[in-house]
């Protein structure tokens, strides 16, 4: 039996684009709330690098690793049947060769991702876009502030602030789409500079940070939710505070355990009458 065909796939994007119609992406790293995204009606799931931040506690992305993605992805994957499942390709994972790159990208999309996104746009960075598009691999792109270049860029810093670098930010968006990118993401970007690049490329752009001009948006999971211990960056709309949540939910646990509240017997598991009596008897009979 084959797999199911995902109802949003890459051409679901390049139709809401051309549509006007908004694509929504949310993050998630777990089979749980992989599924409830999905059921919720997001049109696309990213298994981002985050993880290394939300998940693993790490202060920056570049110390995740491709075997952190893929067992992430496949947990991802089991929880999500409908929406679009995109995958990051983490630090070093896609910058030594183009072998390498396929190698990797083709592990995620074996884990169950329907698509891989890589950060920037130099000339290596788009021959291996052309390479993973040309092998069956969609691809989506990553401008503005590209977290994996936290140490060159210097700090959380927002990129296209003029206009020379916002003409900048468009040429190489136009050179992601020419080399097979099926969208890309822009980050912490001014919004003029953003509606500017969604109005002059032909690919959906996924904004974060960037306005509401771009053709569609992506958060965190973890912030949204107010999970994330972490500062919750300025483009953040919080929707839930689960980390107020968990808390009192782990010190009224607790304190039941602690006052011999919890299990009841509502929580508990008990012999029949005659089994009891058995046991009864048989400790009698012991003493």
């Amino acid at each position: 039996m084959t797999d199911s065909i995902k109802s949003v796939s890459v051409k679901t994007f390049a139709k809401m684009k051309e549509n006007q119609e908004k694509i929504s992406m949310l993050t998630a790293y777990d089979f749980s709330t992989a599924k409830y995204i999905d059921e919720s009606g997001v049109d696309s799931i990213l298994v981002g690098d985050s993880l290394g931040m939300t998940i693993l506690g790490y202060d920056t992305t570049v110390k995740v690793t491709i075997e952190d993605m893929l067992t992430f992805t496949k947990a991802v994957a089991n929880g999500a049947k409908r929406a679009l499942i995109l995958a990051d390709m983490p630090f070093l994972s896609y910058h030594i060769s183009k072998e390498q790159t396929i190698q990797n990208a083709g592990k995620l999309i074996q884990a169950g991702a329907n698509a891989v996104k890589l950060e920037g746009a130099s000339d290596f960075i788009l021959d291996e876009i052309n390479h993973l598009t040309k092998s069956g691999i969609s691809v989506a792109g990553h401008l503005g502030f590209t977290p994996q270049y936290i140490n060159t860029i210097g700090g959380y810093y927002v990129q296209g602030k003029s206009y020379e670098n916002t003409l900048k930010l468009l040429e190489n968006a136009k050179k992601l789409e020419e080399n097979g990118a099926f969208c890309v993401i822009l980050e912490m970007v001014p919004e003029e500079s953003a509606k500017y690049i969604t109005e002059n490329i032909s690919i959906p752009t996924i904004g974060i940070g960037a306005g509401k001009y771009c053709d569609g948006q992506v958060l965190v999971i973890d912030d949204i939710l107010g999970k994330y211990p972490g500062n919750i960056p300025k483009f953040v709309k919080q929707y839930a505070n689960i980390k107020d949540i968990i808390k009192e939910s782990a010190q009224n646990y607790n304190n039941d355990v602690k006052q011999g509240l919890f299990p009841d017997k509502n929580n508990t598991f008990f012999l029949s009458d005659e089994e009891r009596e058995k046991l009864e008897c048989n400790l009698i009979k012991s003493y």
